[in-house]
């Protein structure tokens, strides 16, 4: 007995190791290798114009490749090679089979447009109830009136206080090892961001944003993994990402002198380890391609702007144009009648071309392509 209980734990012991093993940041080293591999990586958060969130961007009942084709082109001409795109839990709990196959779709679009995507999982922005099938419509004014939370906030809430299910917590598991572990090879795919801005809508996800690292760790693809430190709503997020991150990355919406501030002080949190800005530009923040795009390059910073094209995110409109309720939760207002929009506003807040292609402004096309030109 004593003999069958010793090989029991020795066995035991052997898959606890053996799953540990898997649980490694890249070195400094390993890191900075894969980057000086990479071209400079420029582009832009991606939304087709047709989605107003990654709900509709990924369900079945609304996913529109021929779009999202025409509108990579589009990005493929401006010089960009890479766009950060957003996953959801409940396509994945919905539609397991079919979301993994259209991933492996949105994949072979961007390897079309010479493009390599950094897919995000999780997401505490904007509106906090997420549901399948026919989505919000567009709030007319209104900055990301239809975003969903991924996972929703009643969800992360009950994780943090420890009420979660363990059906719902091995959902959440199964959605991060099983994407992981499908493309974990996948040489169409930069890297991966595994939580965007945790605790940005009053929410505290520390415990789910601690083990959704462990479930990275544990299949550990052969991409990098990543998640914004500046952009955290709070400290102790922001520790865990800054110390766990393979390659650090935050986000900024501030003017040149800003930016470098923010960038200096990455270069001192990142412990030399190669540094991504994954959201940038807010035109009446003074955040644009002319003011900071030269910025990064001097830095040799990667860099991702928010919006491609004006659609049904609303996303030339400001944050300010959102309203909350009294228990502090963005809500969308009542939808009203997309055909009595009011105007553009005097300065589009994000994006960079409308919905026929044309851009916003040519002088920030023209400036975009010179200066990635002259990158290359």
């Amino acid at each position: 007995m004593a003999k069958k209980i010793t090989i029991t734990l020795l066995s035991l012991l052997f898959f606890c190791g053996a799953g540990l093993a898997k649980n490694a940041q890249w070195s400094v080293e390993k890191a900075n290798q894969w980057y000086s591999q990479q071209p400079w990586m420029v582009g832009c958060n991606f939304l087709p114009s047709t989605a107003i969130n990654q709900i509709e961007m990924w369900q079945e009942l609304t996913w529109d490749p021929q779009t999202i084709d025409k509108e990579l082109g589009w990005a493929e001409q401006l010089g960009f090679n890479t766009v950060r795109v957003y996953l959801h839990d409940l396509v994945y709990e919905h539609e397991k089979e079919g979301f993994i196959k259209r991933i492996d779709e949105f994949l072979d679009i961007c390897q079309k447009h010479g493009i390599k995507p950094l897919l995000v999982f999780f997401d505490d922005c904007h509106w906090a109830w997420p549901h399948m099938g026919v989505q919000p419509k567009p709030v007319p004014g209104v900055h990301n009136s239809g975003w969903k939370h991924s996972p929703g906030w009643f969800t992360t809430n009950a994780y943090e206080k420890g009420t979660v299910s363990k059906a719902e917590k091995r959902k959440l598991e199964d959605y991060i090892k099983t994407i992981l572990t499908e493309f974990s090879n996948d040489k169409r795919i930069l890297a991966w961001d595994l939580y965007n801005e945790p605790g940005r809508s009053g929410n505290k996800p520390v415990k789910l944003l601690k083990d959704t690292w462990q479930w990275a760790w544990q299949v550990r693809p052969s991409q990098p993994l990543t998640a914004c430190v500046n952009g955290c709503a709070n400290d102790q997020a922001k520790r865990i990402n800054a110390k766990n991150s393979d390659v650090y990355s935050f986000h900024s919406y501030h003017n040149p002198k800003g930016t470098q501030k923010q960038i200096d002080f990455a270069k001192k949190d990142s412990n030399g380890r190669p540094i991504l800005c994954t959201e940038y530009m807010a035109r009446t923040k003074g955040s644009t391609f002319q003011n900071c795009l030269p910025v990064f390059k001097k830095e040799k910073i990667s860099c991702w702007n928010w919006g491609l094209v004006d659609g049904k995110s609303g996303t030339k409109w400001p944050w300010s144009s959102r309203t909350r309720d009294r228990d502090g939760l963005i809500r969308p207002l009542p939808s009203s009648d997309p055909d009595n929009a009011p105007a553009d506003p005097p300065v589009w807040f994000h994006d960079i071309f409308r919905k026929d292609g044309t851009p916003y402004r040519k002088s920030e096309v023209d400036f975009i392509k010179k200066i990635l030109k002259a990158g290359q």
